[in-house]
């Protein structure tokens, strides 16, 4: 069992630090990572795709390489335009509507990476549900017209991103809503949007994606969880795994961090990530005394509740 603790390279999610856990079982080595901010409640499902990785291993995959794209946080669009150009990726997520910026900075930034990708390359935004009904219509009014593939959660409820989806042309993209939802198939029901966001560990492993996936019957993007490479190669095994896979995923994220926990950080080159299994150097992952402490009870816990939920 090994706890890390890695810099972010700029603020995401609120967050400057990325931490978590490192464990190996007889299929492979597994990440359990859920945010500090998380109930140990919520942490259930993330423990559940940690054990899945480490226990049972992954399904078959039917590819060898998963297309991504790479993500803009909300920096300034020079920060922004050389995100893309280093990526190599030919679709880009920009994050929108942060606490704190106007309308004004989401335009700059998407234009910047509209600029850097040119009109053959695909541009979507990343709202984390902060806008209201209105606020989303009259933000995708004006940035649609930078050719936008799709928004992603532009607001917070199923109901108000069922509303957005009957007032724009822009494709709506459910992340939130699914993976943090008592119901997640209430998306499909309230035709509340185009595109399912499956992320491995909120939702309980790969498994648990595929099967709503299944019963959702919308489009897949597969997305990471801000992982390093160990829980990146997970959300890879889901895309790998789908029996259809039209948009890019949002799995380039260990740049996102300073450093990574293993040799060989799972990177895309021109655009993709491989299929594959990683293991971590002992050598790379660093966490104090207090940190593995903190984790250490925290996976204690949840695995207590794991276990009485079974």
């Amino acid at each position: 069992m090994i706890t890390y603790s890695i810099g972010m390279r700029t603020r995401f999610r609120g967050i400057t630090v990325r931490e978590g856990m490192l464990f190996e079982g007889p299929a492979g080595w597994a990440e359990w990572s859920p945010f500090l901010d998380y109930d140990d409640v919520t942490c259930v499902a993330w423990l559940r795709a940690a054990r899945e990785a480490a226990f049972d291993g992954w399904p078959a995959a039917v590819r060898s390489v998963v297309p991504v794209n790479c993500t803009v946080p909300a920096v300034g669009p020079e920060a922004a335009r050389e995100i893309v150009v280093k990526s190599g990726c030919r679709t880009a997520k920009v994050k929108v509507a942060e606490p704190g910026q106007r309308l004004a900075d989401d335009m700059a930034r998407v234009e910047a990476v509209r600029d850097a990708l040119g009109p053959s390359g695909r541009v979507r935004i990343d709202a984390n549900g902060a806008w209201s009904v209105d606020e989303a219509v009259a933000a995708l009014k004006e940035l649609g017209r930078f050719d936008l593939e799709y928004v992603e959660q532009p607001c917070a409820s199923v109901e108000d991103l069922a509303a957005v989806r009957r007032r724009t042309d822009v494709l709506v993209a459910a992340d939130e809503s699914i993976r943090r939802a008592e119901d997640p198939l209430r998306v499909r029901e309230l035709e509340a949007a185009d595109i399912a966001v499956l992320k491995v560990q909120p939702i309980g492993g790969v498994r648990a994606c595929l099967e709503i996936a299944e019963r959702i019957g919308l489009p897949v993007v597969v997305s990471s969880a801000l992982e390093t490479s160990v829980g990146i190669a997970a959300g890879v095994a889901l895309a790998a795994a789908l029996p259809e896979l039209p948009y890019a995923c949002g799995l380039a994220t260990v740049s996102l961090l300073q450093a990574d926990v293993v040799t060989e950080p799972l990177v895309p080159v021109d655009g993709l990530l491989p299929v594959k299994r990683v293991v971590p150097d002992p050598s790379l992952v660093h966490a104090d005394a207090a940190t593995t402490a903190v984790w250490e009870a925290r996976l204690d816990r949840v695995d207590e509740l794991k276990g009485s939920a079974e």
